[in-house]
């Protein structure tokens, strides 16, 4: 049982950390993109208080998505409505990844924020180090590198 729960850990981790390296190259190419250097510059200068404002704004954004797609479940629509969700985890997450990315140093001055950050902190490096010794962990990130090194060649 012991066994099944690292195996199951450590996929889940796989993914989590595959999808927060992928959402985090997303999010600085699209900060490019739409020229927001300028925004990221003040974000990562601004006030705690304005920091604690601008984590909000993914929130405020991504909310009006999921309850659309809980529109379209409650409406029947399943497939379209779990493809909603997904989009709006994935785009919520990217988002707050970016914010907190840049706003870290102020957001950890408020004392609830840093204790949530040490404590979920240090809950996954406890996992990590469980899960870092089965062999499906090892197998997929072998698998990460050789995918990135294909990726890096292909773009090359």
């Amino acid at each position: 049982m012991k066994k099944l729960l690292l195996t199951l850990l450590a996929i889940v981790l796989i993914i989590e950390e595959w999808l927060w390296d992928f959402l985090s190259a997303c999010g600085h190419y699209l900060a490019l993109w739409l020229r927001l250097e300028r925004v990221e510059v003040w974000l990562s200068r601004t006030s705690p208080p304005m920091a604690l404002l601008a984590i909000t704004v993914p929130l405020l954004i991504v909310t009006p998505i999921n309850l659309a797609a809980l529109s379209l479940l409650v409406h029947g629509l399943l497939l379209q409505g779990i493809l909603l969700e997904v989009f709006a985890k994935l785009l919520g997450t990217l988002l707050v990844a970016r914010v907190f990315s840049l706003t870290k140093p102020q957001l950890l001055t408020f004392r609830p924020i840093a204790f949530i950050y040490h404590t979920i902190s240090g809950w996954l490096r406890w996992a990590h180090a469980k899960i870092a010794e089965t062999a499906i962990y090892r197998f997929a990130k072998q698998l990460k590198a050789d995918v990135k090194a294909k990726i890096k060649a292909w773009l090359a």
